[in-house]
């Protein structure tokens, strides 16, 4: 399971990873883009985000249950209890990346339903809500930022089929304001 934040590159690096170990690739929104025949962005405008947070809770607890490969979560599934309790046991990889970056990766010229008005202060505020929770719930974190995908699953896939796998691991916890904690904290990075 891959959680982060929008633009963290859940995605991306989902896709790679899953050809990389040789599994199935699944992104949540996807899911809840089929079953509301339109795109994630209209379903916030049209229907509004508790409809999507249903829809959202619904896909993410099917996919647990019956994909067996990579799972990329949307940005804000684990903010939901029961999402949370399902997550207990599973592999879950963090993608940390910083304010800055992010700030760049989810720019004006993509549609980011959460991130309406002034961007740069809803990434900040959705941030400080839902980082304690992507730290808390991860098995393994790592870090994005200035990284290439491609190197990222790699990692990711050493640590998930390495010696002792995910459980040899620790979660790490994000320092102030996200950003990184403190040296030698075992976080996975450049």
């Amino acid at each position: 399971m891959l959680i982060g934040p929008p633009g963290a590159g859940k995605s991306t690096v989902g896709a790679l990873l899953a050809a990389r170990i040789g599994v199935a690739f699944l992104d949540t929104d996807d899911s809840v883009q089929a079953v509301a025949g339109k795109p994630v962005s209209d379903i916030f405008i049209e229907d509004g985000e508790p409809a999507f947070r249903e829809l959202e809770r619904a896909a993410v607890a099917a996919a647990i249950g019956t994909h067996g490969g990579v799972l990329g979560l949307g940005g804000g599934a684990v903010l939901d209890e029961a999402t949370q309790t399902q997550l207990a046991g599973q592999t879950v990889v963090y993608l940390e990346t910083g304010f800055s970056e992010l700030a760049k990766r989810v720019g004006l010229d993509r549609p980011r339903p959460l991130l309406l008005g002034n961007p740069r202060a809803q990434l900040k505020a959705l941030l400080e809500q839902r980082l304690p929770v992507y730290a808390r719930l991860a098995q393994i974190t790592v870090l994005t930022d200035g990284r290439d995908p491609a190197e990222i699953a790699g990692q990711i896939a050493a640590h998930v089929s390495g010696p002792g796998g995910p459980a040899a691991a620790p979660a790490v916890p994000a320092g102030p304001e996200g950003g990184p904690g403190p040296a030698g904290n075992g976080r996975s990075g450049p």
